[in-house]
């Protein structure tokens, strides 16, 4: 579900200073109204009712008020300190704030606030809702996902020296700690997106804990590899979204329908992009190898493979081919990098168990399957939409190389010995604001089974405790017919 942005933006900025004022985007918004997107249409909007297209849940309630006074400052902690618990304050011009950011949901347009945190204010924020099934899913009232510009008015600006934060809902997760399990271990063994909990304040009234996820941006790139400098791309989630890098033939044009390049648009970075997917169309396997290390970063993509299948994302490459970043360095070397980690440690598909409505098809070896804690290490070998994969795997040493990588993050990052104190940890720091949180998106009875160390979730919710999937996950990726090599 989605489409093209429209573009408001610079059409109604009269003043042209970058940004628009209350007068200026009270034109954008009525624009905003009347050309909707027709993806975005229906009645009153996807997700716009007390309980969007997912249904079922009650009026929210208001959250309790709160002032800068009330809270602890973290001055000297930084922004993904997994340890705190950061409150960050919005203040919107206009009670009306709400209605606006979802008439601007489908633009390019933000709409400006005041942020506190840590007792610093910074005028100007740009605030905008983001999400696909996280936004449509959820209605008018409910914690919708934010995305916060800090450079929205002063390009110089940073938050503890970032410029942008992803204020995720955790949507049909209530552990809340998806995204930052699959941090916490995937950062063990590549570049990924930090993440950690906050707690958001808009106009005096508490909205609860989010998700708080490092943007891939140029920031994230020049702490993770040196420098920013090279070619970006985001490669959107979505059903069909091809992808995979597969090889779509000399002409760039259908690649932009499919590769966001989010740095400045050249034909070299055109070039270079469909030229790696021409190897793994055109190579035979017992050359790609010797032929893709001199563009992929190899061991880095397998250890990208090998997270996304051992932690079963079902928002991943083996899945959707989607939801994940290309970055190009300047020695024209690419990096595959996570980008989506809410969907994982799931036991079913979305919205059902395995096999039932909006759970892909297939499984094992190219046959019919499911995720969950028995998803197949080698599943979608034969996907020709997905090369990075079935080239990549079909090579039997880098197969091996991979299948190495998921074994140890089994036995490593997924023993309870491990993974449970990060889990209690996230569970005793968050555990009283979400009780509080009047706008959750779960109970706080299912955070409690999804999170406790001996129960299962609620029924209904998520098909087991993180601790039940995570040992079952372990068990099968470690049993007999699949032994640990020796080291």
């Amino acid at each position: 579900m989605g489409g093209a942005e429209l573009e408001l933006a610079n059409r109604f900025d009269a003043d042209g200073d970058g940004r628009l004022d209350r007068q200026e985007r009270a034109l954008a918004r009525k624009a905003a109204q009347q050309e909707r997107p027709a993806w975005d249409r229906g009645p009153g909007g996807p997700g716009r009712g007390p309980g969007g297209f997912g249904g079922g849940r009650p009026p929210a309630a208001p959250g309790p008020r709160m002032t800068p006074a009330d809270v602890p400052a973290y001055p000297d902690a930084d922004l993904y300190d997994l340890s705190v618990l950061r409150t960050l304050f919005l203040e919107f011009d206009s009670d009306d704030w709400e209605k606006e950011l979802a008439d601007f949901r489908p633009t390019d347009v933000d709409v400006p606030a005041k942020l506190t945190v840590d007792g610093d204010t910074i005028d100007g924020v740009g605030v905008h809702f983001r999400g696909a099934s996280s936004y449509f899913m959820v209605g008018e009232g409910h914690k919708r996902s934010l995305n916060l510009s800090i450079d929205h008015g002063d390009k110089e600006e940073r938050l503890h020296g970032y410029r942008t934060l992803n204020l995720l809902n955790a949507n049909g997760d209530p552990s809340m700690m998806s995204s930052v399990l699959y941090s916490h271990i995937a950062r063990h063994h590549l570049p990924a997106p930090k993440a950690n909990f906050v707690r958001v304040v808009i106009n005096g009234e508490c909205w609860g804990v989010y998700v708080n996820v490092q943007q891939a941006n140029k920031d994230f790139l020049a702490e993770s590899y040196g420098s920013a400098k090279g070619n970006r791309w985001k490669v959107k989630g979505r059903p069909g979204g091809r992808g995979g890098l597969e090889y779509f033939g000399a002409d760039a044009e259908p690649y932009r329908g499919i590769f966001e390049l989010k740095t400045k648009e050249n034909d070299a970075a055109w070039r270079d992009l469909i030229a790696v997917c021409r190897i793994f169309e055109e190579t035979p396997l017992g050359k790609l190898e010797e032929k893709i290390r001199p563009v992929l970063d190899v061991d880095e993509a397998l250890w990208f493979l090998a997270i996304d299948n051992a932690l079963v994302n079902s928002d991943g490459y083996w899945t959707r081919a989607s939801d994940y970043t290309l970055f190009e360095d300047t020695d024209g070397v690419f990096h595959v990098i996570p980008h989506d980690m809410n969907e994982c440690f799931v036991a079913g598909g979305p919205g059902g168990p395995p096999g039932g409505p909006g759970w892909p098809p297939g499984g094992g070896r190219g046959g019919p399957g499911h995720g969950g804690p028995d998803l197949d290490p080698l599943i979608a070998l034969d996907d020709g939409g997905k090369p990075l994969r079935s080239g990549l795997l079909g090579v039997p040493q880098l197969r091996e190389q991979y299948l190495d990588h998921v074994r140890e993050i089994a036995r490593k990052q997924l023993a309870w010995e491990s993974i449970g104190p990060v889990i209690e940890q996230c569970r005793e720091l968050i555990h009283e604001a979400v009780r509080d949180d009047t706008r959750k998106l779960s109970s706080t009875e299912a955070f409690e089974a999804a999170t406790s160390s001996t129960t299962t979730a609620a029924e209904g919710e998520r098909a087991v405790s993180l601790r039940d999937f995570i040992e079952r996950r372990r068990a099968y990726l470690l049993r007999d017919d699949q032994p640990v090599p020796a080291r």
